[in-house]
């Protein structure tokens, strides 16, 4: 079996699940397990049963090319950034709600068949979901804060849609700019969150709001970190809050080793830091992003030079940087292969 180098990003435990891998195989011989990729071997006889005989690694190594981590990182996320602004829109979304609204506007004007979000139910349990109606987009509104492989589910969408949308952290947003430059040109835009780390489900939903935070799940509304600590709004509106630290340590593993906080690979970048309450910061990066973004302005309202403003978010990514980066260039040192590190 040829060792293609997501093998040593599974091995050293820094894969970041995004999924770009199981969409890309053309042989779909990656799945997705609970925590990160996996590849079936060729040589475990228990694949050659039901028909399974075609789904193992053939060793193209398409995998490698759309691989994240093993592309690595920019030292300079801000080098792309066109324009900065603050948007918000009717969306009673995370905070302006902007994300929800441009694929939402985008649908509706047939500029995009598909876009993957996130639900929830009341007791913060997620589930992908492939939207193709623009009224079903609100379903997917607001941070859960835990982690789902977005990319993972893109496979049949390639074969039905010919402009998909992604929205998605660092990591997949890196991933899907990865395939459309290597493998497929149907991703048309690409939506990244700023991010600073995420959680498994199940270590938020028992371990995190039960424990940490002392509340039930199903009595929860909305999660958010702000001012060095993670709240929790409750039915009742009570805020319950904790320092960061205190959650921080219980985040995946392969967001330690991440240095991209305002997903430099997306066409637009989208989150709540350097704006007002109740407002999106927004990065415009490509000529893409340009475009779309053109096209949903009139239902947008928009705030120039919000406050705090791009240094706060430069504060953050800063941070990231030196929390994250001597972790990630340790494991790189361990690869088998001279790809990763910083550019």
């Amino acid at each position: 079996m040829v060792n293609p180098k997501i093998m040593d990003v599974i091995k050293y435990d820094v894969c970041t699940a995004c999924g770009a891998c199981v969409s890309a195989c053309p042989a779909g011989a990656i799945t997705m397990g609970d925590t990160a990729a996996e590849i079936r071997d060729p040589d475990s006889l228990e694949l050659y049963t039901h028909g399974a005989a075609p789904n193992v690694c053939e060793g193209c190594l398409t995998c490698s090319r759309i691989c994240p981590v093993v592309d690595g990182y920019f030292e300079d996320e801000f080098a792309n950034v066109r324009s900065f602004l603050a948007a918000k829109s009717n969306i009673a979304g995370q905070d302006g709600g902007v994300t929800s609204a441009i694929a939402r506007s985008l649908l509706r004007q047939g500029e995009i068949d598909c876009v993957v979000g996130i639900t929830r139910n009341e007791k913060w349990e997620t589930e992908l979901e492939l939207f193709t109606n623009a009224e079903d987009v609100e379903k997917a509104k607001g941070t859960k804060y835990t982690y789902d492989s977005v990319l993972s589910i893109l496979r049949d969408p390639f074969n039905e849609y010919e402009k998909v949308a992604v929205i998605g952290v660092p990591c997949q947003a890196h991933g899907a700019r990865l395939i459309s430059e290597n493998v497929n040109d149907k991703i048309v835009l690409i939506i990244g969150l700023l991010c600073m780390e995420s959680f498994y489900q199940e270590v938020m939903t028992d371990k995190i709001i039960p424990e940490i935070m002392g509340v039930k799940a199903e009595d929860v509304v909305k999660m958010d970190f702000g001012k060095g600590k993670f709240w929790a709004y409750t039915k009742d509106g009570e805020e319950h809050n904790v320092p960061i630290a205190k959650v921080a340590p219980h985040a995946r593993n392969p967001c330690h080793h991440c240095n991209d906080y305002t997903s430099v690979f997306a066409d637009i970048a989208v989150g709540s830091v350097g704006t007002p309450d109740g407002w999106n910061s927004v990065l415009i990066r490509t000529d893409a992003g340009e475009k779309y973004f053109k096209m949903v302005e009139s239902e947008l309202e928009f705030m120039e030079d919000p406050k705090p403003g791009m240094f706060l978010i430069e504060k953050l990514t800063k941070m990231k940087h030196d929390n994250n980066s001597a972790h990630y260039l340790e494991v790189c040192e361990k690869f088998s292969f001279d790809d990763g590190g910083f550019r």
